[in-house]
């Protein structure tokens, strides 16, 4: 017996919508971490930088945080280790977040940036993480999926404690000069 015409139309659009929103934000954040490597200032601008906001090891910094928004980002699009992809994902939108964005406050268009479109990332990828990729993806043709609980843990406990990890190794924030 064959599923009904209206299901399998459901199942496509799901699939599809799946496929959009994973490429697009996959590449988005894959295309954030290639500039870090050859826009403007290439990887001594985006080192020079994360020193600035008071990042240790700020050369290392700038390759790590490239590395991870370009393989997380490849990867999601892809659909491939999609919890895994999804933590990289969340925890480089998490240290985003603490290190620049935060103070700013909520909005986006605010001067600096406000945490709105990080945060939008993060949860985007988490839901990504627990409804799974779809079966437009690698995971689903290797059969390596795992979503649910699985996927959304996963991308979670990862994504914020690699996060935290990174900001309470690395991250010693300026201090604030008080005049008196």
């Amino acid at each position: 017996m064959t599923d009904p015409p209206v299901a399998s139309c459901a199942v496509d659009q799901f699939n599809f919508a799946l496929l959009v929103l994973r490429v697009v934000f996959g590449l988005f954040l894959a295309y954030h971490g290639y500039n870090k490597v050859f826009g403007g200032g290439g990887l001594a601008g985006t080192a020079g930088w994360f020193g600035s906001i008071g990042m240790r090891w700020p050369q290392w910094q700038a390759r790590i945080a490239a590395g991870t928004e370009i393989g997380a980002g490849v990867l999601m699009a892809l659909g491939l280790l999609t919890p895994l992809a999804a933590a990289g994902m969340i925890g480089i939108m998490v240290v985003a977040i603490v290190v620049a964005h935060w103070k700013v406050g909520f909005f986006i268009f605010k001067p600096n940036q406000g945490w709105e479109y990080c945060a939008s990332i993060a949860v985007a990828a988490f839901c990504i993480a627990t409804v799974g990729p779809g079966e437009w993806s690698l995971d689903h043709a290797f059969g390596s999926e795992f979503t649910g609980w699985a996927g959304s843990i996963t991308a979670a406990v990862v994504g914020v404690g690699g996060a935290l990890l990174q900001l309470g190794v690395s991250y010693r924030p300026p201090k604030k000069v008080v005049h008196t």
